[in-house]
């Protein structure tokens, strides 16, 4: 099986690991889950997480082929658009960004503009579908619960997650966002940890256990089915939704989950302006 040259960058503002993953016999690579640095109190956007990818691409004369998403994020901003003006691609994500679309187009009214088809991105991706990186092959598992668009992008030995799992000192994604489903995110992470042993998985978020000092971005199949604190083999379906169900009802909301989702469905793009030129996010008060 090929191992794709893997290399993390850390936001740790949004505790968020994204991924340029490399076919080892060429300059191809694809760009996971990137993040667009967003200063909430003061509404102003920032590239500097962005320009850090970029950077390293060009040192190492990279060509992008694509820019992924695991997901609608829900805590950070996509830098999708940036990066693609700067270094080409095509944008992938879920097919069922349309059932998030359609959620959350409600929830923030938006207009008639915005069009839930998914047509902001390139690539819509199902289960069994695949995509090349150069020589490497991608394959595509549809593993929703965190969200209904939730996927995992397997590249040879390596699995990129999302907010399906975390490291296993940690657990697992909450599920109490609309679309979201405790019991189809236990049967999305079997399909998961199905994957062989040796298999890398390759997260979107750390955010330590309290017994850790460092963050950390990676783990293997073998070690989240033997000590994921809450899907370990052994846990059943229903011991697992009681458990994530209860957890779930004790969590604040994400700090940027109105501007990220808002942005994000749209593919990273802002809304459009209104009519004084100015770009405005919306707050819908007692909404969440």
């Amino acid at each position: 099986m090929s191992s794709p040259i893997v290399q993390p960058f850390f936001d740790e503002p949004t505790n968020t690991f994204s991924y340029v993953v490399q076919d080892p016999d060429s300059q191809a690579c694809a760009i996971v889950d990137s993040v667009l640095d967003f200063d909430y109190a003061a509404g102003r956007t920032d590239v500097r997480s962005a320009e850090e990818i970029i950077a390293y691409i060009r040192d190492q004369g990279l060509t992008v082929q694509w820019i992924l998403e695991t997901h609608v994020h829900a805590d950070h901003l996509s830098a999708a658009p940036f990066l693609h003006e700067q270094l080409g691609g095509k944008t992938g994500i879920g097919a069922h960004i349309v059932d998030v679309q359609e959620i959350f187009g409600k929830a923030f009214n938006a207009g008639t503009e915005f069009a839930r088809d998914g047509s902001q991105f390139d690539a819509l991706f199902n289960e069994g579908d695949s995509f090349r990186i150069g020589n490497l092959e991608g394959r595509v598992l549809h593993t929703p619960g965190h969200t209904p668009a939730c996927l995992t992008y397997v590249i040879g030995d390596a699995a990129f997650v999302g907010d399906t799992l975390f490291m296993p000192d940690y657990g697992t994604a909450r599920c109490d966002f609309p679309g979201g489903d405790a019991r189809t995110l236990y049967q999305s992470i079997q399909k998961v940890l199905s994957l062989p042993d040796e298999t890398r998985i390759f997260l979107c978020h750390d955010y330590k256990a309290p017994d850790r000092e460092e963050f950390q971005y990676m783990t293997t199949v073998a070690e989240q089915r033997a000590n994921n604190v809450h899907v370990h083999q052994g846990i059943s379906e229903q011991e697992f939704v009681k458990m994530r169900t209860e957890r779930d009802a004790t969590l604040d909301m994400p700090r940027l989950i109105l501007p990220s989702v808002q942005v994000n469905m749209r593919a990273g793009h802002m809304p459009p302006a209104e009519d004084n030129g100015q770009i405005y996010l919306k707050v819908p008060v007692n909404r969440f």
